[in-house]
This record gives structure tokens, sequence and C-alpha cells, in this order.
């Protein structure tokens, strides 16, 4: 107290007011050193009430309503850059890779994340398993550009020490995106989606069985038939084994028949075992 007094007066302050709470203070304190007794416990300071919780309200996305498809598909683009419910995560890398092919397209194939070659190129299905997607493409008579391709996750799954290695997203990546790939059907309304591998499964169907277990049937996301089968990096591993490319291929001839596209007997026999 008597420190403070001398920095007021230094100041040049020569009067401090005293309400009589501090005056009767003041009294007790005196009374009680010429007694030669212990200063009475200083009276209890009422805490402030902490202040009240802001809840950060969550991020949502905007999904535009007018314009042409190649627009809105743009609009999303532009958030996807930049969403910070993915970003907040700290388990994705920093390039967005979005959407490639045709807004007006019939079928739309839906994979899992960016790989190495996704990101450096920041197009979907450009690396290993891309090319051989394209290859089953041109079997079924199509190219890149009349199809929609895009990922359920927008950004690279990250690794310690990561190099060329890729690994599929966990559930809250996968939660983080999904808003974007709901958007895009949305917007691109195809007349079948064909999911590629288990995270899409998940994502677009919220089933989490193996994909052998799921696949060969048909099932339906906001109206629109969907093919559930192998991921194309999935044949890359089982190279020497035609059952997993003779199940995706199946799917895609269901594709094609839903479509009413032609097939011929030729496309019918791919991956059959040889007759001896």
């Amino acid at each position: 107290m008597i420190e403070f007094l001398k920095a007021e007066q230094a100041r040049g302050v020569s009067h401090v007011l005293l309400d009589e709470d501090a005056r009767q203070g003041l009294r007790d304190l005196y009374r009680a050193t010429a007694k030669g007794g212990k200063s009475p416990p200083a009276p209890a300071v009422p805490q402030a009430a902490p202040p009240p919780t802001v809840e950060t309200p969550p991020v949502v996305l905007s999904v535009p309503g007018g314009g042409d498809k190649a627009a809105r598909l743009a609009a999303l683009r532009e958030q996807a850059e930049h969403w910070q419910p993915a970003r907040a995560l700290g388990t994705l890398r920093g390039t967005m890779v979005f959407a490639a092919g045709n807004p007006d397209a019939k079928i739309m194939l839906v994979g899992e994340a960016p790989g190495y070659e996704e990101e450096r190129q920041r197009e979907p299905f450009v690396g290993s398993a891309g090319q051989k997607l394209t290859r089953i493409l041109q079997t079924m008579g199509l190219s890149r550009d009349e199809v929609y391709l895009s990922n359920i996750v927008k950004f690279r799954p990250a690794t310690p020490r990561q190099a060329t290695n890729n690994r599929p997203p966990n559930p809250q990546e996968i939660a983080a995106c999904l808003p974007f790939i709901h958007a895009e059907v949305a917007i691109v309304r195809p007349a079948c989606i064909v999911a590629l591998g288990a995270t899409a499964a998940e994502g677009l169907l919220g089933l989490t069985a193996p994909v052998a277990s799921l696949r060969g049937t048909w099932y339906e996301h906001n109206g629109i038939p969907v093919r559930l089968t192998h991921h194309p990096s999935y044949l890359l591993r089982s190279e020497l084994d035609l059952t997993p490319k003779r199940q995706l291929w199946e799917d895609m001839l269901a594709v094609m028949e839903r479509l009413e596209m032609p097939i011929t007997e030729k496309q019918r026999g791919f991956f059959l075992p040889k007759s001896q």
C-alpha cells in the first residue's frame, strides 16, 4: 500500500478517495497492529465470473444454385482450396486436387484421395491406378473427357517422411471433405455413379465392409444408382490374378447395360478363363 501511495504521489496525486468499506478496513488494521496482534485476514475478493464460452459456428459449404454446371463446380473448387475443416486436421497435405472431366457426364467415377502423381499434376486419376482406369474406360468405348472423375478426399493424406508413398484417408479426413462430393453429385446429376474402393463406399454409401463382399449389386445415392467395385490400384497389387479384374469388368458391364451402351461379345469375354 505504501509503495502504491508513493507511486501516486510521484504522479502528482495528492488525495486518494476511500469509500466507507476501505476506511473501516484501515481502522481494523490499525487497531489490530496497535495491540501487537496479527493483521486480520484480508477480505475475500469476489472472483469475476469466467467469460461466457463462445462456440465457433461450423463451417458450412455454400453450394452454388445459379449458373451452368461448370461455373458451379468452379465455385466449389474455390471453396475446397481453403476448406478449413480439412486443413485444420493437420493430417492432410497442402495441395488441393478437385476433379476432372465432363460436368454433363452420364457416368461419375469416385475414388478415395489424391496420390503422389495426382498431387503433382493437380488432377485425379493420373498415376498408375489412373492409367489403369483410363484403359478400362477405353475398353468400355469411353474417354476421360466423357466421364466425371473425382475423389472423396480432396487432399493427399500425409505420412511421416513422405515421398511417393500413399495411404488411404481415415474417417476424420473423409468426414471433413464429404460435403464436396455430395455437392458435386447434386450438380453433375449423372445417370450412374461408380464407387471405386472402400473409401468411396464409406463416403457415398456409409458402407464399411470389404469391397469384395459389397460389389456385384446396385446401391443408391440421392436417387442415383451406384455400382461399387474395386479401386484400380487393387488390380495393380494383384496383377497376376484374373479374378478381381473380371469382377471389376462385370461391374462395368452392368453399368454399360444400365445406360444401354452397346456391348460386343468380345467385351463380354474379357478376363474370362481361356477355354481348353
